[in-house]
């Protein structure tokens, strides 16, 4: 039987949960800074503006096709929400490459091989609205001093931080 959430089919216009975690539930975020480096990656792809890292390197914008609407990174695991628009294919899209790109750096600077997450990450389609505001609370709620937590979203909902 396969994994609860494994197998996704995507629809358009709607919401959706991601998340994963750290093979045999490891550290996926050693320190501050890979969380960081973790959104920089978000926003490379989901803004607006055309991103270029090195000469002739111009990464892809899905802004158009996905809005993120809430995450919290914990240190073995994360959780995102997306709200997808008419791409069917767009979350795959973004989750290829953000995790692509991540696990490559985290090799490269804690000098190891092999996977870093534990398979392909989850998705839950979200069909109503009392789902979408109970995932938005178990988002930003799960560190235990959630309030105060940096790598969650909810500073931005409680106007406390502005997006750039």
């Amino acid at each position: 039987m396969p994994t609860k959430n494994a197998i996704k089919i995507y629809a358009p216009d709607s919401y959706y949960h991601v998340y994963n975690r750290g093979v045999n539930k490891q550290q996926i975020f050693e320190d501050d800074n890979d969380k960081v480096y973790f959104l920089s990656l978000l926003k490379r792809y989901l803004s607006r503006e055309v991103s270029q890292r090195k000469k002739h390197v111009i990464y892809v914008s899905l802004s158009d096709e996905i809005d993120l609407l809430a995450y919290c990174l914990m240190d073995n695991h994360f959780h995102i929400l997306f709200y997808q628009y008419a791409d069917p294919g767009a979350i795959a899209n973004l989750m290829r490459r953000v995790m692509t790109s991540y696990s490559m750096y985290f090799n490269k600077r804690y000098d190891r091989v092999g996977p870093l997450f534990q398979g392909r990450y989850l998705a839950s389609r979200i069909d109503s609205d009392p789902y979408l505001h109970h995932i938005s609370r178990y988002i930003h709620r799960n560190p235990k001093l959630w309030s105060e937590y940096e790598f969650s979203s909810l500073r931005y909902y409680a106007g406390e931080a502005h997006a750039d």
